[in-house]
C-alpha cells in the first residue's frame, strides 16, 4: 500500500531524520539462531569466513562491518547480547541493505561461542595491537572466525586468550589504532587476497 504524506508527516516517524521524501516500514529482521549460522556457513563452503564483533557499540560500526562482510563473501557476523549494539535502524540504513544477506546472531558468552567455534572446525583470529603477528602472515584460507573488539577498549581479556592467534596492522603513523570497521575490513579482505591465490 502507498501513502503519500508531506515532509513534515515523515520528519515526524523518521528515526534517522534522512528519509530522502521516501519511507517504508517492514517487520524487525530476527536474528539467526547460532548454531544455525555456523551449520548454514560449514554447509556452504569448507572454507567459510564468519566474523565475530566482541563489544562494538556504535551503530555506524557495525552498520558498516555488515556491508563489508557481505561484500568480503563472509557467512555471517556474531554480535553478544548484552554491552553491544543491536541491529537498529541506524545499522540497517548504513549497512546499505547488506543486512538483508548477512546472517546475525546473538550470543550471550563469547568465550564459550568461541570454543564452540573451534569444536566445529575453526581457527579463531583476534585483532589485537599487541598480536604476536601482522595480519598477513596469518593464513586466512580454512575456515576463519575474525575477532574484532570494540570502540576504545579492543578485545576483552578472556576473548584474547580464547582466539588460536592474535594479529596486528602495521601502523607507522603516529595513531596507534584503527576504526572497528575499518580493522574489520582490512582483516576480511586480507582473507579474501589469501583466498584468491592460487
Amino acid at each position: 500500500k502507498i501513502e503519500w504524506q508531506d515532509r513534515n508527516w515523515l520528519d515526524s516517524r523518521s528515526k534517522t531524520k534522512s528519509h530522502q521524501g521516501v519511507m517504508a516500514w517492514r517487520p524487525a529482521l530476527d536474528y539467526t539462531e547460532f548454531g544455525s549460522l555456523v551449520d548454514t556457513a560449514l554447509a556452504k563452503t569448507e572454507a567459510p569466513l564468519l566474523v565475530l564483533l566482541d563489544g562494538i557499540q556504535d551503530p555506524h560500526n557495525l552498520g558498516s562491518i555488515l556491508r563489508t562482510a557481505d561484500a568480503a563473501g563472509a557467512q555471517g557476523v556474531i554480535i553478544p547480547k548484552h554491552r553491544a549494539v543491536g541491529l537498529t535502524a541506524t545499522v540497517a540504513k548504513v549497512s546499505a541493505g547488506a543486512l538483508e544477506y548477512v546472517p546475525v546472531a546473538q550470543v550471550t558468552n563469547i568465550a564459550r561461542a568461541i570454543e564452540q567455534l573451534k569444536e566445529a572446525g575453526f581457527w579463531v583470529i583476534g585483532a589485537d595491537m599487541a598480536g604476536d603477528s601482522l595480519h598477513f602472515d596469518v593464513d586466512l584460507k580454512g575456515p576463519v572466525v575474525l575477532v574484532i573488539g570494540g570502540e576504545g577498549q579492543g578485545l576483552a581479556r578472556l576473548t584474547k586468550e580464547k582466539c588460536d592467534f592474535l594479529v596486528r596492522l602495521p601502523m607507522h603513523g603516529q595513531i596507534n589504532s584503527l576504526n572497528a570497521a575499518v580493522a574489520g575490513a582490512i582483516l576480511m579482505y586480507e582473507a579474501v587476497r589469501q583466498r584468491a591465490l592460487p
